[in-house]
């Protein structure tokens, strides 16, 4: 099962579609609702997932993201008669939106849409915007088209740092969240908003339903306190507002769901709650990811040598879930959000430990002994972690097997001319660690009854196309080990001895949370 949790970073000709065509219930198919609000076929049939996203236009956030990137390949390969993608992206790092859509497009991601459809992009429309200002700085010109024809919204963006000054981590996850639906509220023709949570907004809690807790804080009443505060106020005020939550993310995810909510009676709205999101399982190919957030980045320092001792329960659930499985969640939520029009927001528990767990204890096992049958090149020295719940023992073994390793390397290059590195490198290993540790040492037990109920809702083949159910997390085979994919597909080997800039290239990437 794990090797969908390491693979290398992976990295489109861009020509606005048809203008908007909105037709009679969003399709060009013959279609009628039903009694019940249902969308059937001309012959009284339910319509699959893939009949009811034909003709449709989608808006999603967060399309350049790691599950955005997901999203807009399953939506264009699994219901390739989808009307337009509209995708909210803002210039970064000096590229324009359409050069960093057009690079994301040209992604191995992508490959199998290529091969069925060559002029895939046609359908993908980049809008400007901007999360962090007024009105998500969308021009009127792209309000008007956007309110005039969408029919579902996917909100995926989010700042995911578990440590985002909160400030920040306010404006990108609960005030352009709230902007967002004051744009879904002008439109004409939406069905659906489907909003990307996690199941850690409620982590101060054991047992999680599929309901939406009372907020922490009253959302408004906070950001105006905040909004005439110092930065350095409000950091030091932080730890007192987050209370028994680990960090901003949790805490501000929280606070996003309780905005969401209050808009349930003018919207049809659907919350999804993944855990802790790994690389793809099946599609569009096994070992996908192109980051090294989390879990992910600290499989691959454990397989380069550099992580030897991590604290953890050997005992506790590891909720770990591949990326696909979420976004075919998300994908059948809209549909069925569209369909059946529930009177309130329903939220989807999308996580593994109460049907197939995995123990922390057991991914030291199964990761060594994968990366030991597939070295990762330019290893710092031979993999060998080992995962330990107890406090000193955990100190003795980062004194031992990180800090005096990374003295005696920064030395040589100190000798040899060159910038000591490898204690700053364990230093931010050891803070990414850090800041996992709260999830790994910890249970939590997640209700999933509306998951449930969506899967008998699905027909045969989609479930057979968009599996909402994860592997077998407890019975790992030999095809799917923790090894990672080169852009051309190929598992990296090589024993040749790195050279400090490598080590700086392969784990800086990897540490940044």
């Amino acid at each position: 099962m794990f090797r969908f949790w390491v693979a290398n970073l992976q990295p489109t000709r861009i020509s606005y579609p048809r203008s908007c065509i909105v037709k009679a219930g969003g399709t060009g198919r013959a279609t009628q609702m039903g009694k019940t609000g249902e969308e059937t076929g001309a012959d009284g049939s339910m319509v699959s997932i893939a009949d009811y996203y034909a003709g449709k236009n989608v808006l999603i956030t967060g399309a350049t993201g790691f599950m955005g990137k997901v999203l807009v390949e399953k939506l264009l390969r699994s219901c390739p008669e989808v009307q337009t993608l509209y995708l909210l992206v803002r210039p970064k790092a000096g590229q324009s939106m359409h050069e960093r859509v057009s690079d994301m497009m040209k992604c191995k991601l992508f490959d199998r849409v290529r091969e069925d459809n060559p002029d895939f992009h046609q359908k993908i429309v980049p809008i400007s915007s901007e999360l962090t200002q007024p009105a998500l700085a969308i021009s009127p010109e792209d309000v008007e088209r956007l309110t005039s024809c969408v029919n579902i919204i996917f909100h995926c963006a989010a700042t995911i740092r578990f440590d985002e000054p909160l400030k920040h981590a306010l404006q990108l996850n609960v005030m352009a969240t709230q902007q967002l639906l004051n744009l879904a509220q002008q439109m004409h023709h939406l069905q659906a908003f489907i909003h990307i949570s996690t199941a850690y907004a409620n982590c101060n809690r054991r047992h999680i339903d599929e309901i939406i807790y009372p907020p922490p804080v009253e959302p408004k009443k906070l950001i105006d306190s905040l909004e005439w505060m110092e930065d350095s106020i409000v950091r030091d005020i932080t730890p007192r507002l987050i209370g028994d939550r680990p960090n901003t993310y949790t805490y501000t995810k929280a606070l996003a769901e309780c905005v969401v909510q209050r808009e349930s009676s003018k919207l049809s709205i659907g919350i999804i709650r993944p855990s802790i999101v790994g690389a793809s399982w099946q599609e569009p190919f096994p070992g996908w990811i192109d980051n090294f957030n989390g879990p992910s980045g600290v499989f691959i320092a454990a397989g380069k040598g550099i992580l030897r001792t991590m604290r953890a329960n050997n005992d506790a659930v590891a909720d770990l879930i591949p990326v696909d499985v979420v976004i075919n969640l998300t994908l059948a939520a809209g549909w069925y959000t569209a369909v059946h029009r529930p009177k309130a927001a329903l939220v989807y528990n999308c996580t593994t430990g109460g049907i197939n767990p995995f123990h922390w204890g057991e991914i030291e096992h199964h990761v060594m002994s994968s990366f030991k049958r597939n070295p990762l090149e330019q290893a710092f020295r031979r993999p060998n972690a080992n995962i330990t719940s107890n406090y000193l023992m955990n100190q003795y073994w980062i004194l031992v097997s990180h800090k005096f390793p990374a003295l005696i390397y920064d030395l040589y290059l100190r000798l040899s001319g060159q910038k000591p590195q490898m204690m700053r490198i364990f230093n931010r290993l050891h803070k990414a660690i850090g800041l996992l540790e709260y999830f790994s040492s910890q249970d939590w037990e997640w209700n999933s009854e509306n998951m449930n109920m969506l899967m008998s809702h699905l027909s045969p083949e989609d479930r057979k196309t968009s599996p909402l159910r994860p592997p077998a997390a407890h019975n790992p085979t030999p095809q799917q080990d923790l090894t990672p994919q080169t852009s051309s597909g190929t598992q990296p080997h090589s024993s040749t001895k790195p050279h400090p800039s490598d080590l700086q290239r392969h784990t800086t990437p990897l540490l940044n949370q």
